[in-house]
C-alpha cells in the first residue's frame, strides 16, 4: 500500500532503507552547557529504533554567540565530540543513518542567553525578540565561515553519516539570503548573488573540510511570506548556486522569525501544505528534494513521492507523537498510529518549559522517568470517566495487568475532546479519541457507557481502587436573562453538522469562544466576541492564537475586549464597555467562560472508605495535555 514510501533510496555513499526522514526538531534535552544528557540520548534512540531511515539531531551551534537556548546543543567545541559520538553511535545502532543540522542564530536569539548583543547581517533586529543587533564585519563573517568548517569536521569526527546546514527559518544564514533581514549595500547584500555569497561561502568552506564524498545537505526556507522575502523562484536560483557549492540534496521549508506559523505549522493549516513548493523545486534543480511541513500521515508522505514532490519526506512532529510509527505504516497498522494533531504543543513546552512535550503522547522528553512495569499487586480499578484524563489512565493501568472497568454517563468515550474535534480545522482530534479507543480494547478495558455513576454505584462494584476522572462543568454566570432561549450552550452548537446561520453574541474570547467564533462565522453566521480582557484568545499557543486570530478577521468576526456582559434580552445582550453601555442585537447567545470542576461524587464517596484518585479536570480545568499525563504518571504508578 506505501511501496513507493518504502522504497530505498541512495544518496552518495548513504543507502536509506525507506524515504521517511525524521528531520531536525529541537527537544532541548540537553544540559545548561549543550552537553548530551541520558534522557537526550533515549528520545533519539527511541526515534531511530522507529524504521526510519534517518535521523538528523537537532540544530548543533557553530559559535557561542549563535545559540538560542541553554539547552540547545553546540558543536563549537572538542569537547563536545565525545557526548555526540554517543548520539551518534545511539542512533546508527538502532539501524538508521545518523545526520546532525549546524546552526547559527544570528539577530534570532536573546542577549540574556548569549551574553552580548547578537550577530546580523545588518542593523535590522529579529521582529519577535526585538532588540539591538550587531552588524557583521567582513572580517567577522570569514570567521564565522570558519567555524561552520570547523564543526562539520567535528560532525565527521563525531560518527555522522550526513551533515546538514541550516539555512531557513530565520538564523544567521536565511538573515544574508533574504531582503527581509539583508540591507547591505557591500558584496554581502543587494543582488541574490551577492546575498548567497555567505552561503555559498559556508558549504564551500564544509564541503572543503569534509571531503567531496561525504553527504551533505541545506535546509532552505523557499518561502518566507513577508515583504522582500524569499520566493520559490528566487530560492531556486540560490539552490543552483548552492549546488555548484557543493550540497548533495536540499530540504525545502518555509517561514521566518517573522512567520513562525509557516515554521511550525498550527492545525489550522492544510496537511503537507509545503510539498507543492518541495515539487515544483524538485522539477528544475539537478539534486534530491526532502519534503517537510504537517506531514502527519504515512499515506500523505506517499502521495508526495507518487507525485514525484520529493525524494524523502520529513516527519518530525509525527515521529515525536508515535515513534513507532514507519514500523506501524510499513506493516499496514495505520489505526493504530498515534497521530500528531499539530496543536503545537511540543514547541509550547520548548518555550515555556526549555524542553519538549507533547500532548499526545506524554512520554516525550519523560522516556528515562515513564516506564512500563508490570503492576506488583493486580487490582480491580473502577474509573469514573471517558474523557482523556480515564481513557489514558485506563489503558495504561491495564496493560501493566490491573483489571480496569470504565464508566461514563454519555454514549461515547472522548470527554471534551469531544466537542474539541467538532470544527473544521480540528477534526483531526478525533484521530486521538480512536487511538485511546484502540488502547482500550488492545488492553482489554471494559467499557459501561451510559452510565451514569453514584454512590451506590461505587458501592455494587466495590473495586480496590476508584480514579475519577469525572471532568468539568460550563460555568453559567449569574447574569439577568441568562436563563433565556437565547442563550444556548455550546455543546449544542459544536454538535451540528452545520449550525444554522444567526447573528451570534459569544461571550468569552478565550481558545474555546474563538473556536466556536470561527466555526460559526465559516458556516455563514454573523457573529461578535465579547470580552472582558484586553486581549483575545489567552491560552492558546502564540502560533495557533496567530493563525486562529488572522482567521478571525478575514471571517469579519468583532472582538468587542475589554467588554462585560451585563444582561441577556430576548434580541440580545447588553454590554459593559469602556465607553458606557452598549446594546448588540443577537439571535443566538452562547456563554464560553470557562468550566468548574465536577467534584460532586468525590465529595460523596471520599469517606466511604475506598482508595480513591483524582485526575483531569475534575481538579482544575486545564488542557487535554496536562489531563493525559496525569491519567499517564497515575496510570504507570498504581
Amino acid at each position: 500500500m506505501l511501496e513507493r514510501l518504502f522504497s530505498p533510496f541512495r544518496l552518495k555513499n548513504l543507502y536509506f532503507k525507506n524515504r521517511l526522514v525524521m528531520p531536525a526538531l529541537a527537544s532541548f534535552l540537553f544540559d545548561d552547557e549543550g552537553n548530551v544528557t541520558e534522557h537526550l540520548l533515549e528520545h533519539y534512540r527511541r526515534r531511530a529504533s522507529s524504521g526510519v531511515a534517518m535521523v538528523i539531531v537537532e540544530a548543533c551551534a557553530v559559535s557561542p554567540e549563535g545559540i538560542v537556548s541553554r539547552h540547545q546543543g553546540r558543536i563549537f567545541d572538542d569537547r563536545f565530540i565525545e557526548g555526540l559520538s554517543r548520539l551518534a553511535e545511539t542512533i546508527k545502532r538502532e539501524g538508521a543513518i545518523a545526520g546532525i543540522q549546524i546552526h547559527h542564530a544570528g539577530r534570532q536569539t536573546s542577549p540574556r542567553v548569549i551574553k552580548r548583543e547578537p550577530f546580523a547581517p545588518s542593523p535590522l533586529p529579529c521582529p519577535t525578540i526585538r532588540g539591538d543587533v550587531k552588524p557583521l564585519t567582513k572580517e567577522e563573517i570569514r570567521e564565522i565561515v570558519k567555524k561552520f568548517g570547523d564543526a562539520a569536521e567535528r560532525a565527521v569526527k563525531a560518527g555522522f553519516d550526513l551533515i546538514e546546514i541550516h539555512g531557513a527559518h530565520g538564523y544567521l544564514i536565511n538573515q544574508f539570503l533574504s531582503r527581509f533581514s539583508n540591507i547591505r549595500n557591500d558584496e554581502y547584500g543587494g543582488s541574490l548573488e551577492n546575498r548567497a555569497r555567505f552561503a555559498k561561502e559556508v558549504v564551500e568552506e564544509v564541503r572543503r573540510r569534509i571531503g567531496k564524498d561525504f553527504p551533505l545537505s541545506f535546509k532552505i526556507s523557499a518561502q518566507e511570506f513577508v515583504p522582500n522575502g524569499l520566493t520559490v523562484d528566487e530560492s531556486i536560483e540560490i539552490i543552483k548556486i548552492l549546488i555548484k557549492a557543493g550540497i548533495d540534496i536540499v530540504q525545502v521549508s518555509a517561514g521566518c522569525d517573522a512567520t513562525p506559523e509557516w515554521i511550525c505549522q498550527p492545525m489550522y493549516m492544510k496537511r503537507a501544505c509545503l510539498a507543492d513548493s518541495a515539487g515544483k523545486i524538485k522539477s528544475r534543480i539537478s539534486i534530491p528534494v526532502m519534503s517537510v511541513g504537517r506531514i502527519n500521515d504515512p499515506s500523505v508522505a506517499e502521495e508526495i513521492i507518487k507525485k514525484g514532490w520529493a525524494d524523502l519526506v520529513c516527519m518530525g512532529r509525527a515521529i515525536i507523537a508515535d515513534p513507532e510509527l514507519p514500523k506501524k505504516a510499513k506493516e499496514g497498522r495505520l489505526d493504530e498510529l498515534n497521530y500528531c494533531i499539530a496543536c503545537n504543543s511540543c514547541m509550547e513546552s520548548i518555550f515555556r518549559r526549555g524542553r519538549i512535550e507533547c500532548l499526545v503522547n506524554p512520554f516525550v522528553g519523560r522516556e528515562k522517568e515513564l516506564q512500563f512495569r508490570p503492576a506488583e499487586k493486580r487490582k480491580r480499578i473502577m474509573v469514573v470517566g471517558g474523557g482523556p484524563a480515564g481513557m489514558n489512565f485506563s489503558w495504561i493501568a491495564a496493560k501493566r495487568g490491573h483489571r480496569v472497568r470504565l464508566f461514563e454517563k454519555n454514549p461515547f468515550l472522548g470527554g471534551q475532546l469531544v466537542l474539541g474535534s467538532a470544527t473544521a480545522y480540528k477534526k483531526e482530534i478525533r484521530n486521538l479519541i480512536r487511538y485511546q479507543e484502540k488502547q482500550i480494547k488492545k488492553y482489554g478495558v471494559e467499557c459501561i457507557l451510559n452510565k451514569e455513576v453514584t454512590p451506590e454505584t461505587v458501592k455494587e462494584e466495590d473495586p480496590d481502587v476508584v480514579v475519577l476522572a469525572t471532568g468539568s462543568y460550563p460555568i453559567v454566570p449569574d447574569i439577568p436573562g441568562v436563563e433565556k432561549d437565547i442563550v444556548v450552550p455550546a455543546a449544542e452548537v459544536l454538535l451540528q453538522e452545520r449550525p444554522e446561520a444567526k447573528k451570534t453574541v459569544i461571550v468569552g474570547g478565550g481558545p474555546t469562544g474563538c473556536e466556536i467564533a470561527l466555526h460559526l462565522a465559516e458556516s455563514g453566521s454573523d457573529v461578535t466576541i465579547v470580552e472582558m480582557l484586553s486581549r483575545i484568545g489567552n491560552g492558546l499557543e502564540s502560533i495557533t492564537r496567530k493563525v486562529l486570530l488572522k482567521k478571525l478577521k478575514e471571517n469579519n468576526v468583532r472582538l468587542m475586549t475589554d467588554s462585560v456582559l451585563e444582561k441577556v434580552e430576548e434580541n440580545g445582550v447588553v454590554v459593559r464597555t469602556n465607553n458606557g453601555e452598549v446594546f448588540v442585537p443577537a439571535e443566538r447567545v452562547i456563554i464560553s467562560v470557562g468550566n468548574r470542576p465536577d467534584r460532586r461524587l468525590y465529595d460523596k464517596i471520599k469517606n466511604m472508605g475506598y482508595e480513591v484518585y483524582q485526575i483531569g479536570d475534575c481538579i482544575e480545568p486545564r488542557s487535554a495535555k496536562a489531563a493525559i499525563y496525569e491519567g499517564t504518571l497515575l496510570g504507570l504508578t498504581i
